[in-house]
């Protein structure tokens, strides 16, 4: 697992009994990610999977949405207290093929991709209509039933390696709609974990991810509905819940989105013409 996974000690008390050992921790650790050489974010992720995860949240920022548009993901040497400016692998930088325009990404994110960002509820849902380059095809066809869905969290748990040994990470998946497993990734932050689906699917010339379902570990932010949107990918489902913002995101863009999914029970609070109901 290399940096993905980390020992420290512990303290284990259980009916009375302590037992001091070792414990297996899930990694965390800061990435900066770089476009053309500039800072544009630092985000803290599980090591792993970081020109993915670069790549990925570049397309949910609308930087790129072909892999014809990615040059290259390095890493690059980043300098912290004690390693004499050598290469601590927690720099990428992304370089866009040329002629591809980058527009302005800063460090505080102050952009469409959160709901914290200051805009209001209605500028946010039209910056990410506008902005994506793959928009969802409300008639494409995509069926669904539920005791497809109802499968997906059992499947995406059983794609966690790392989870087993550490318990604490989240994870995305990607199905198809008779609910075949395409791929999945963990990481400790959600978002983090839909940027590498993502970024993965843009380095293998897969985008947009039209007729597939994204499966997420937690709830559905309004962030998580974006990145999706900016992929095309046309259902999301969750196994807690949504936020007001990201069930507007979804009816905006014409997605399903489908929430509290556990067992066979769900809510599905927007594009219900993609579920076989009765």
């Amino acid at each position: 697992m290399g940096r993905v996974t980390v020992r420290r000690p512990v303290v284990r008390v259980r009916g009375g009994l302590v037992d001091r050992r070792a414990d297996t921790l899930v990694a965390e650790e800061p990435l900066e990610i770089r476009v053309g050489g500039r800072a544009v974010a630092v985000t803290m992720r599980t090591p792993g999977d970081d020109f993915a995860l670069a790549v990925g949240f570049l397309v949910s920022e609308g930087v790129l949405a072909r892999r014809a548009e990615l040059a290259s993901v390095t890493y690059c040497a980043g300098a912290v207290e004690g390693a004499g400016g050598g290469n601590t692998y927690n720099v990428v930088d992304v370089r866009p093929a040329a002629g591809v325009v980058v527009p302005e990404v800063s460090l505080e994110r102050n952009v469409y991709t959160t709901s914290s960002c200051g805009l209001c509820g209605k500028a946010s849902l039209d910056a990410v209509r506008t902005a994506t380059r793959w928009p969802v095809d409300a008639a494409d066809g995509v069926r669904l039933t539920p005791e497809v869905l109802a499968a997906l969290p059992e499947r995406l748990r059983a794609g966690q390696r790392v989870f087993d040994r550490t318990g604490g990470l989240h994870a995305a998946a990607l199905f198809t709609a008779s609910g075949e497993l395409v791929d999945v990734r963990e990481d400790v932050g959600r978002h983090n974990a839909v940027d590498k689906l993502v970024g993965r699917a843009l380095q293998e010339d897969r985008l947009p991810l039209a007729r597939t379902v994204l499966m997420v570990s937690g709830r559905a932010s309004f962030e998580l509905v974006q990145k999706a949107a900016m992929a095309g990918i046309p259902v999301l489902a969750a196994v807690s819940a949504p936020s007001s913002l990201a069930v507007d995101l979804a009816v905006e863009s014409g997605m399903t989105l489908v929430g509290f999914l556990r067992g066979d029970t769900m809510n599905v609070y927007a594009g219900e013409h993609r579920i076989a109901l009765d």
